[in-house]
């Protein structure tokens, strides 16, 4: 997202969370009084802020997009470097893995969407149509389509296998921040600029909902697991929890002290973790509403969030230019410390 006083050409201060917003909200939350066990791994060297990251099938990789444009996959396990994927002409603001985890979306300032082999590195494909950055991404639920969002007010679905453009959803009134699908595969959720979550037919295009509630900019929206609930997160530093079959508002999560950039739920969907500017990452209970806990001590704005697919584990990242790994459940599983250009090394005590 683009603060209010920046110039809208300046497209590396984009996506959703830029540095001019850091210094609207940027100070540190009060200390929380419950926080999680200490990250499993921290991958360091990346040289500029860590937009999005994300788990593949079976948690044992971890990639991670950046304003610096390189997209970065690390075993998860033992944080040695996998492959770094060059191409974006800008900053790669968001990234997901397929559901077979074969295959890497990301999604960048230079207008495009590219898929990539995560173990070798290689591009498969470029998806070219969006008139202005893509700042969302995901995969259908069967793997065969792509839904991108873009500050050119459309939310775009691509065949993965052909590349061809299936069909554009029109109706946001400003710049689209993120896209998702429901677990059915028949609905896609969108956020953007204008403070509504809309819910589309996705064999149609069809708009089906108009989520409106949220004060300002909504940054990401999910599904729950079941696809029963929607979750979105804002500027106004809310999370707001939806019926997705008839948009009533279900709850309001309050706590952050500034903007919520990500919400994800966990894999059982009794969870959810969010990211803010004000420092934290948080733990919520997904049917009360109510905060459980705070993942780590963070030292600077949270960007990104995602739980692996076994809901084991969580990976933050964010402006300190880190990707950390943590145990979600029962606390570390080993202690190592990875760096980002140079494999593991032993935590220091």
């Amino acid at each position: 997202m683009l603060p209010r006083t920046i110039n809208h050409t300046a497209l590396l201060a984009v996506s959703f969370l830029l540095s001019p917003l850091l210094a609207r909200s940027g100070a540190a939350a009060e200390a929380p009084s419950k926080v999680a066990n200490k990250a499993v791994l921290t991958l360091e060297g990346s040289r500029d802020c860590v937009y999005s990251v994300a788990f593949d099938l079976d948690g044992g990789r971890v990639a991670a997009a950046s304003k610096e444009g390189m997209v970065k996959v690390w075993d998860a396990r033992t944080g040695k470097d996998v492959v770094i994927c060059k191409g974006h002409g800008g900053a790669a603001l968001r990234l997901a893995f397929s559901p077979d985890g074969k295959t890497l979306a990301t999604a960048g300032a230079d207008k495009t969407v590219r898929l990539w082999n995560p173990v070798t590195g290689a591009e498969l494909r470029k998806f070219q149509g969006h008139q202005n950055w893509v700042a969302g991404v995901a995969f259908s639920p069967d793997g065969k389509q792509l839904a991108t969002a873009s500050a050119d007010k459309t939310v775009k679905l691509w065949d993965v296998e052909t590349g061809a453009e299936i069909r554009t959803l029109k109706g946001n009134t400003a710049e689209v921040w993120g896209a998702a699908f429901s677990p059915d595969g028949r609905r896609i959720a969108s956020a953007g600029k204008d403070g509504v979550v809309r819910v589309w037919d996705a064999a149609t295009g069809e708009q089906k909902l108009a989520l409106k509630g949220h004060a300002n900019e909504v940054y990401t929206v999910e599904f729950r697991p079941d696809g029963k609930q929607l979750a979105s997160s804002s500027h106004d530093g809310t999370i707001r929890l939806w019926n997705a079959a008839t948009g009533d508002l279900l709850n309001v999560l309050k706590g952050h002290k500034g903007p919520v950039y990500t919400v994800a739920y966990s894999p059982d969907g009794k969870r959810l973790v969010s990211a803010g500017n004000d420092q934290t990452a948080r733990l919520w209970d997904a049917d009360a509403g109510v905060e459980l806990n705070r993942v780590g001590d963070q030292t600077a704005a949270v960007f990104a969030a995602a739980y692996s697919r076994d809901g084991r584990r969580l990976a933050t990242g964010g402006q300190d230019r880190m990707v950390k790994v943590w145990d979600a459940a029962q606390g570390p599983i080993n202690d190592k410390t990875a760096d980002h250009g140079n494999g593991a090394r032993a935590n220091e005590k």
